[in-house]
């Protein structure tokens, strides 16, 4: 059941129909260090395969923030595609858009795990540290976006 969360005047919302793939590719097609490489059929793929998405939206509708989760729906999740819109940043969004997929959500009690090489100090907010010696990582063979 998706339930719509207020923050600042945005809305804060699990329901992935509400979800605007043209603004969410817009963004991860050539915004996103972490994933230009996917195509739109990637990111659609993607989308309809996510356990959970969150988004945040303006009074008018428009999305101008995401997140994404992958998980097995009972102990962990991964974490992915991350963001606000830069015109909508420092208004405690990406807390609020953490917030609601990390702690509020279903997954409250999952061991959590995402990559990212920028918002270290937001993520540790949540809980979030560097890996251990038990973590071990098999990167994509695909090209990194230049």
């Amino acid at each position: 059941m998706a339930q719509v969360w207020v923050h600042n005047g945005y809305d804060i919302d699990d329901d992935p129909r509400r979800v605007d793939l043209d603004a969410l590719w817009s963004f991860l097609g050539t915004e996103a260090y972490w994933g230009r490489w996917r195509t739109r059929q990637d990111v659609e793929h993607e989308l309809a395969a996510a356990w959970r998405v969150v988004g945040v939206y303006t009074e008018a509708g428009e999305m101008v923030g995401f997140a994404r989760a992958v998980s097995d729906g009972s102990g962990f999740g991964y974490l992915a595609d991350v963001y606000v819109l830069s015109e909508h940043r420092g208004r405690g969004l990406g807390k609020a858009l953490l917030e609601e997929m990390i702690d509020n959500g279903p997954g409250a009690s999952f061991r959590w795990l995402l990559f990212t090489k920028d918002a270290h100090d937001l993520y540790r907010k949540f809980g979030f540290s560097e890996p251990g010696p038990t973590v071990m990582e098999r990167p994509s063979p695909r090209p990194a976006p230049a």
